[in-house]
Formats: structure tokens, C-alpha cells, sequence
């Protein structure tokens, strides 16, 4: 499997493996809340600009998503913006994993005491149990989504922070600068391979960036069994699903269901791109 490049590796496990202090100090445990609705969420489309944001203590909100799926136990999505100065919430740890993509702003992620900064493009995988927070240490307004994908394995992981027993082969927490990483070239356009492994909650955590050439389509009518989000980065993404077709643009995505039908093409004269964020459970269904 694909992970980052060694170096990188070593830099995020030297600072997150050895906190100054016990990782719980300080730090406010969340226990895991049913989704609040009971129907299994279906492939669906997500346009930024029909979204609604209403204000929150440090600054907007929007829930999105707060459902089960076909294979998980819920797939809990929302969209936070910070003013300058705030934080996300104190210092707090869960045991499901998290993972949350910068759109507009400059923050500093708190991963078991250790400050990462992070700008727009940016990935943060948060690992089980991870005590953490954000803050917008920049003097314009902070935007990022926010994934929670609860597998059933969050009533049964160890109640200690990932970064003090987590097997070597298991993803650890981090920050990933996904619009600088290389990327060999396709006969569609390109492909970023960001990661690709097991967590303590999933069987595999894999994401990456397509980019699309103008009028580039990918593989027609293409299906998978994961649990897949598609993020639009730029450019106009004509995507298909199950035979139902909407135009998407930046900020935009859409969530597939299990072995459900997608096409992706860049539509107009322009290229697109989008983000991949792909995960496999126990309950993931064979490939159909």
C-alpha cells in the first residue's frame, strides 16, 4: 500500500508518539451518538452553493450529513467556519476516526499536543482516540468540512489515544498538503495518491486527487463496494450516478453508496479535478 514519503513519516511520528504530557491531560472524551436519522443514505449530490449556514459560538455551521449507511454506522458530515482567533472546541478525543479538509483559511491543528499548520487544500487524518482541536490563526475567516465515518469497530477500539498503541502498519494521525503532492500523469490527465492503508476502525483508508483533461471522462459506469466521497477542487465535474447527471464546482461533492454506478467527466472546455476519500469496513458488501 502507498503512504507518505519517509522523511514526512518520521517528522509526524517523532512529534506525535512522544507528547510532553499524558495525551488525555486536559483533554474532554466524546462518546459516540446514534445517527439522528434511520434510513440508510443513498448516493447523493451536494452543491456548495444551495448549502445553509447558520451561526455558531465561533462562527457558522452547517450539518450535512448525519446518517447510516449500507456499511457503516453512520457518516456524519458537516462544514465549520472559524473567525480569526477561535477554536473548533477544547482539546477532545473519540474513538472513531476524523478527517477534516481545509477549504479557505490558515489554522493550526492540535494532535496530542503537537500544532501542525494547515492552509487550503490541506487533509487532516485524525486516528482513534487522538486528542485534538483546531484553531484559525489567520486574520480571515477558516472553512473546512469535517468526515465521520463510524464503523462499527468504535464500540470495540482500545480507550487509548492511537499514538501510544497503534500497530506500525496502521494509519497515524497527520496533516497532508494534498495540492503538493506529485503525481504521475494518465491518459485522462493525472493521479495524487495521498494514502492507502488500514486504521485502527477501518480495513482501508485510501484517498487521492484526479485531475481530468477537458472533456476527459473516467471509467464509464464504474462501481466499488467502499464508502466513497468525491470533492470537487476545480474546474466543473459532470458526474453520474445510478444514470442521474449533475454539473458540480468547486466546493461541491457527492457520496456514493456502495457498488453504485459513477461517471466522472470535465465538462466544458476546461479541466476539473476532485478528491477521492474512500473507506472499507468489515461490513463492506463484495464487489458487484
Amino acid at each position: 500500500m502507498k503512504t507518505l514519503p519517509r522523511l514526512l513519516l518520521l517528522a509526524l511520528s517523532s512529534r506525535l508518539a512522544a507528547p510532553a504530557l499524558p495525551v488525555f491531560a486536559g483533554s474532554v472524551a466524546v462518546a459516540f451518538a446514534p445517527p439522528a436519522r434511520s434510513v440508510p443514505l443513498g448516493s447523493t449530490f451536494v452543491d456548495w452553493a444551495t448549502l445553509s449556514f447558520r451561526p455558531s459560538p465561533v462562527g457558522l455551521y452547517c450539518s450535512i450529513f448525519d446518517d447510516p449507511t449500507r456499511s457503516l454506522e453512520k457518516l456524519e458530515i458537516h462544514v465549520t467556519t472559524l473567525r480569526p482567533g477561535m477554536a473548533s472546541h477544547s482539546p477532545h478525543h473519540h474513538p472513531w476516526e476524523e478527517m477534516l479538509l481545509i477549504k479557505a483559511g490558515r489554522v493550526e491543528v492540535s494532535i496530542n499536543g503537537a500544532t501542525f499548520p494547515a492552509g487550503p487544500g490541506a487533509l487532516v487524518f485524525l486516528a482513534s482516540n487522538d486528542a485534538h482541536n483546531l484553531t484559525n490563526v489567520g486574520t480571515t475567516p477558516a472553512t473546512y468540512y469535517v468526515f465521520n465515518f463510524c464503523t462499527s469497530a468504535v464500540h470495540t477500539v482500545g480507550d487509548k489515544p492511537a499514538a501510544e498503541w497503534a500497530p506500525p502498519q496502521m494509519l497515524t494521525s497527520r496533516v497532508v498538503d494534498c495540492d503538493h503532492f506529485p503525481g504521475p500523469p494518465t491518459k485522462e490527465g493525472e493521479h495524487r495518491e495521498l494514502f492507502d492503508s488500514p486504521t485502527l476502525t477501518f480495513l482501508r483508508l485510501e484517498s487521492h486527487i484526479t485531475r481530468l483533461g477537458a472533456g476527459q471522462s473516467s471509467t464509464p459506469r464504474n462501481r466499488d463496494p467502499g464508502e466513497e466521497l468525491f470533492l470537487v477542487k476545480s474546474g466543473v465535474v459532470e458526474a453520474t450516478l445510478n444514470g442521474v447527471t449533475c454539473r458540480l464546482s468547486e466546493g461541491s461533492f457527492f457520496y456514493v453508496a456502495p457498488n453504485d454506478e459513477r461517471t466522472m467527466r470535465a465538462a466544458g472546455d476546461a479541466p476539473c479535478s476532485y478528491q477521492v476519500i474512500k473507506v472499507v469496513s468489515e461490513r463492506t458488501p463484495p464487489q458487484a
